[in-house]
Parts: C-alpha cells; sequence; structure tokens
C-alpha cells in the first residue's frame, strides 16, 4: 500500500498523523507512506524524527482580520495545489489522509480531483472549516466526540478516537515516573500543563498562591511553564521553591501524567485524548484564542462524561487554585473522573484508522 498523510501545524495534528503512520506499519511494515505539510511549520523536523519522508507546501493560513497576507494567500494556495498535483500524481497512493492544518486542504481536494479515496481524521468536538467542506467527498471521516453528525454526513462517520503516542499506553509507575522526573517520590503532585509554549493564564493562576505553595510541605508540582514564559517565570518567587519543578518543556510526558494525582490543562483535543488513556483527573481551562471557541466545547463535553472538571478561562486567576486543590483532597472526584475517562478512551483509536483505511481501499 501506499499512503499519503497530510496536514500539522500544532502537536494536536502532528502526534496523531504520526501515530497512524505507525499502525499502518505494525499492521504491514511493506507500507510506503509519504507525509506533506506546511513548509515552515512543525512538522517539517516532527515527522522525519519520527522516521518518515515529508514534502513541504507554501501553504499559510487565512487571516480573520483585513491584512495584505490574504492576497499573497491565494497564490500560495494555487502554487500549493499546483505542488500536491505534482506530489498524488507522482506518489500514486492507494489513499490519502487529512488530519487538520493547513497543508491538508490542498492535498485533499487534488486527491478528490484524481479520484483517490481520501479520509478526514477529525480531532475536535467542533469541525474546522476545511474538514466540513472536504467531508462530503471523503470516503470516511474518523472523529473523537459524538455528535459529529451536525458537521458530516451521519453515514460516513466513525468514532475512532484520537490517535496518541504508543508510550501513553504503556505509563512507567508512578514510583519509575517520578524517579525519572527528579522528583519526591511520596508527595501529593498537581501537573501543570501548558503545552509546549506555555499558557500565561494558568501560570499567573498558580504563581500567585507562590506563600500557599511555599507553605505546603505535602505538596509538589511539576509545571511545564512553556518555552515562552520560562525565563519570565525563572524570576518569580515561585520557580525558586523547593517543592516546584519548574520545566520549559516535558519530553517524557508520559512520566508526567503517570507521576501526577490531578493536573491542570488546557482542552485540545490531543491532550483530552491523553488524559483519557492516561486514566489522569485533570481541570480544564480551555484556551479563548482558538477557531470557533473549540476548546471549550472539546471541555464541555468532558465535563457531560463527567472525564473532568473545567473553569473558565476568564475566572481561572480566581477560581483555577481552589478548584484543582478542591479536587486534589477529593478521592472519590478522582475516582468518578477516572471512571469518565475510561469510558471515554480509546486507546487504539490509531489501529483502528489503519485498518478502515485498509478494508476501503481492499473494497474499492
Amino acid at each position: 500500500m501506499k499512503i499519503i498523510i497530510s496536514g500539522g501545524g500544532t502537536g494536536g495534528h502532528v502526534y496523531p498523523a504520526i501515530a497512524i503512520a505507525d499502525a499502518f506499519r505494525q499492521i504491514d511494515p511493506a507500507t510506503e507512506i509519504l507525509f506533506v505539510g506546511a513548509e515552515g511549520k512543525m512538522e517539517m523536523n516532527a515527522v522525519p524524527k519520527a522516521g518518515y519522508k515529508i514534502i513541504g507546501l507554501p501553504i499559510s493560513g487565512l487571516q480573520r482580520s483585513l491584512s495584505l497576507r490574504n492576497v499573497s494567500l491565494v497564490f500560495k494556495l494555487a502554487s500549493s495545489l499546483f505542488k500536491a498535483w505534482n506530489i498524488i500524481g507522482n506518489f500514486k497512493p492507494d489513499a490519502v489522509i487529512g488530519v487538520g492544518g493547513y497543508a491538508s486542504g490542498p492535498v485533499l481536494k487534488v486527491a478528490e480531483w484524481r479520484k483517490i479515496p481520501y479520509f478526514i481524521q477529525e480531532q475536535n468536538s467542533y469541525a474546522g472549516i476545511t474538514n466540513k467542506l472536504l467531508g462530503n467527498r471523503a470516503s470516511a471521516i474518523f472523529v473523537a466526540f459524538k455528535g459529529m453528525e451536525r458537521f458530516f454526513p451521519k453515514d460516513k462517520i466513525i468514532l475512532a478516537g484520537n490517535p496518541v503516542r504508543n508510550d501513553f499506553l504503556h505509563l512507567p509507575s508512578r514510583d519509575d515516573a517520578r524517579r525519572i522526573l527528579g522528583i519526591h517520590p511520596d508527595k501529593k503532585t498537581i501537573g501543570i500543563f501548558g503545552g509546549s509554549l506555555g499558557a500565561r493564564t494558568l501560570n499567573e493562576a498558580v504563581s500567585a498562591h507562590a506563600n500557599e505553595i511555599e507553605q505546603r510541605q505535602d505538596l509538589q508540582l511539576l509545571w511545564q511553564v512553556g518555552r515562552t514564559y520560562k525565563e519570565e517565570f525563572v524570576r518569580k518567587h515561585v520557580s525558586q521553591l523547593p517543592n516546584v519543578f519548574l520545566f520549559d518543556f516535558i519530553d517524557r510526558m508520559d512520566c508526567a501524567y503517570a507521576a501526577s494525582d490531578v493536573c491542570v490543562a488546557r482542552a485540545g483535543a490531543i491532550t483530552l485524548s491523553e488524559l483519557a488513556v492516561t486514566g489522569t483527573p485533570a481541570i480544564l481551562v480551555p484556551s479563548p484564542n482558538v477557531a470557533e471557541d473549540h476548546q471549550t466545547k472539546n471541555a464541555e463535553t468532558m465535563v457531560g462524561e463527567d472525564a473532568a472538571g473545567m473553569v473558565p478561562d476568564r475566572v481561572a486567576k480566581e477560581e483555577l487554585w481552589q478548584s484543582c486543590m478542591s479536587l486534589l483532597r477529593d478521592a472519590s472526584q478522582q475516582e468518578k473522573y477516572k471512571r469518565g475517562l475510561s469510558a471515554v478512551a480509546r486507546p487504539n483509536a490509531a489501529l483502528t484508522i489503519a485498518r478502515e483505511v485498509i478494508k476501503m481501499i481492499h473494497q474499492n
């Protein structure tokens, strides 16, 4: 088989794409896989590191405000469509899978023109505009949340879940995770996970309680402050506390989840899938700075499944810390969330997607 996987821009698109590629190789190691991404985006580095070839398109995103950059987008789109036409013509894939992101649209559109089966993997509970536009002609649409028939044809939807990296499916023990991360083996542990770039709201909401944190000798914080804010927060009092472990980026997020009793996180779709498969009780603070406010919709879905708590970003500085401490003290609420997480977890999402694509290729 020959498969093209297209999309990227953020880890929420790139890592599921790599997990899907790994699943194809797990089923048939001879599968040829080519990634198509956007020039200058993270997939151009992450995909080769995972052992796959990638070609970049000169595509970028639409500016929501009036901008001359939108004029150049017309030329970038035309150039990307032309390049995608040649890529697909030369590679001759059996199927194309779009995972969202700038490059996904041109590649899926060319697949439609060339009458090659294409598939969409929609991570969020609120579908992106490109996926909505291309959904009608897709062979199947793989989703992670219920109720997606309001965006896509019902007969094409497959509830597969979001693919996550294999290391989240095989967590180390809590003791091993804490030893690897270099934190105390016995203290109650709160993970603050704002993503690789960090989240200012989470950082400020936590640092405002530095004095209380300092007095709690039974507590420690495993805090991914983000590369954007590392220098700023190193200077703050809270970063000097012996029970605060500050990271700009945590490479071993499998250990971070395993080490945490509870955590605070944004509500990106892949983060929620990671929480589900690792069974980590969490307070979610949806980012307000995303298209269609989709993180709030993601979080509300999790709250509706009794799988997490939520604090809106606008009140996080006032309410987040107390909500987090309340969850840390409440073992029964933690167990309730763990049950909810177990119910929504789909640890075999990548294999489900790969098998369905293979089945449909053979049917055609």
